[in-house]
């Protein structure tokens, strides 16, 4: 009875628990493309999505009722392409999706935010650290005092990307498995032809989904204060990388864990309002920035290396649970 209370409990839905999807990136050992990125030599998982605004008030909500980390950006909440609003005053503050912005993704956040992000999934969400787990962060700062020295943590279960696996997820489809011919597409969204520009509804769905389609300005329309973000995935299943991600290409610039030219963090992906078309969709394609930088057209996605030992024994807890459940009925 113990156990099958205890396997009842984790198998129920988590209250307020902010819910990530993630897809399989398989072919373990692949080689790197032409670029010099894309290889890695183990099995692991990213988000089928960037983090979404619902996601992140959860993790507000968690761990900033008072906030000295500084993980709300006001311009979140006065912003039209911000999606989150806080409520209340300092040691009792609350955090809520702005009206249809629920599902499109976060921006105005730092790559110290994504990292702290990482941390809390990693500690199990709820009040789970943000400064220690995947990553160390020391000084109890905004800007930890360690800065461009912090690292993945050994036996991280939740992390940030680094860039080789944002861009495998992003780019690579073995030939043998209907790829390109050296393995790597162009675009993330399993093509070498320049996606179609998205455009969206008065909810901010993508409104024409199919094959090849990204969140993203280009040529002579092109104006920095012109379009916004969209719904994850809205571009439909059609315009998702090989192994399922969507959104790689436009949308926000998704940080990663590379350090560039010694005091910046790296950016992949492109954005909405980028001026440049669909160049910085391109696998070629490295931008970078400050890791303290909140802007409009930055966000993030989180991976994973679950256990696969913990997994199996919480699918047999809960196949136990569901069977003891249909035997009492």
């Amino acid at each position: 009875m113990v156990i099958a209370l205890a396997a009842l409990l984790a198998c129920a839905p988590r209250v307020g628990a902010a819910t990530i999807l993630t897809v399989p990136v398989g072919n373990a050992g692949n080689v790197a493309d032409t670029t010099g990125f894309g290889a890695v030599a183990y099995d692991y998982r990213i988000g089928t999505t960037e983090v979404t605004n619902a996601q992140y008030a959860e993790f507000l909500n968690s761990k900033a009722a008072s906030d000295p980390l500084g993980l709300y950006n006001p311009n979140m909440g006065s912003n039209a392409r911000g999606g989150i609003t806080r409520s209340g005053s300092n040691g009792s503050y609350t955090y809520a999706p702005k009206t249809n912005m629920a599902d499109k993704p976060v921006n105005y956040v730092s790559w110290y935010d994504s990292i702290r992000f990482a941390n809390w999934l990693n500690n199990g969400q709820g009040t789970g650290d943000t400064e220690t787990g995947a990553y160390t962060l020391l000084g109890g700062t905004p800007a930890p005092s360690n800065g461009l020295s912090i690292t993945r943590n050994a036996g991280a279960t939740w992390f940030l990307p680094s860039e080789d696996e944002w861009y495998k997820a992003a780019y690579h489809q073995p030939a043998a498995q209907g790829g390109d011919t050296d393995d790597y597409w162009l675009y993330p969204t399993g093509s070498n032809t320049a996606p179609t520009v998205a455009t969206a509804n008065s909810v901010g769905d993508i409104s024409n989904p199919g094959a090849n389609v990204a969140n993203y300005l280009s040529g002579a329309n092109w104006n920095s204060q012109n379009g916004n973000v969209t719904t994850v995935g809205s571009a439909g299943v059609s315009s998702n990388s090989f192994y399922g991600t969507a959104d790689q290409g436009g949308n926000l610039w998704e940080y990663n864990e590379a350090v560039i030219n010694g005091s910046f963090r790296g950016l992949r992906g492109g954005a909405y309002n980028i001026g440049s078309g669909a160049s910085d969709l391109q696998s070629s394609a490295r931008n970078l920035s400050g890791p303290t930088v909140e802007g409009v057209n930055r966000g993030f996605r989180v991976a994973a290396i679950p256990e696969p030992s913990s997994v199996a024994l919480m699918v047999l807890a809960c196949l136990l649970v569901l069977s003891w459940r249909t035997g009492r009925s």
